[in-house]
């Protein structure tokens, strides 16, 4: 008789994510994962597969929470410009707060560039970013917010590229006065 599983998956993925999260997919071990999650090594297969897989599932879990946010500033915030700026000073804050951290994203793409699986995910969350963000440009310029000169999908482009460029500079420590003048500038693009 097959054993029932004795750990919540959901928060051991969260739990998982917040491990690779703090010391990266490499710096990681199967070890460190099962003292995480506080369970054996047949328990984590079964459910998880590998270290790679439940990497997957925690990168796919964290863009869920991103994009989720993303999407309840814009909801929250009628306006597209203290909108787009809501959006950018929660990140910067984010990564003021806890440099260390970074972006799981931006960590992916630089940690695990050699993994086809991971270089997929990190793609698509980028696309899904400009996606979102084109279509919101499109019904701000629909709305008269935004010049019918600007092009939405490079806005959106534009600020998806910046929004990772300043996760970076945000974990490089450079400080607040820094990020705050290339915000101003940033936001500048939406005149």
């Amino acid at each position: 008789m097959a054993r029932t599983r004795e750990f919540d998956i959901d928060e051991a993925v969260d739990r998982a994510m917040d491990l690779f999260w703090r010391r990266g997919y490499a710096e990681t071990s199967l070890q460190d994962l099962l003292r995480e999650l506080s369970i054996g090594s047949g328990s984590f297969y079964a459910a998880f597969g590998s270290k790679e897989d439940l990497y997957l599932r925690a990168l796919d879990r964290y863009t869920t929470l991103q994009g989720n946010q993303r999407e309840e500033i814009f909801e929250e915030t009628a306006e597209l410009r203290p909108a787009v700026r809501r959006m950018l000073t929660s990140l910067i804050e984010a990564d003021l707060a806890d440099p260390t951290r970074g972006c799981l994203v931006v960590n992916a793409s630089t940690q695990c560039a050699d993994q086809p699986a991971v270089a997929d995910r990190v793609n698509a969350e980028i696309r899904r970013a400009e996606s979102f963000l084109s279509g919101v440009l499109e019904r701000a310029q629909a709305r008269g917010e935004l010049s019918p000169e600007k092009d939405p999908r490079e806005l959106a482009r534009f600020l998806t590229t910046f929004i990772q460029g300043i996760r970076i500079v945000g974990r490089a420590r450079m400080g607040q006065q820094f990020v705050e003048d290339a915000l101003t500038t940033a936001m500048h693009a939406l005149d």
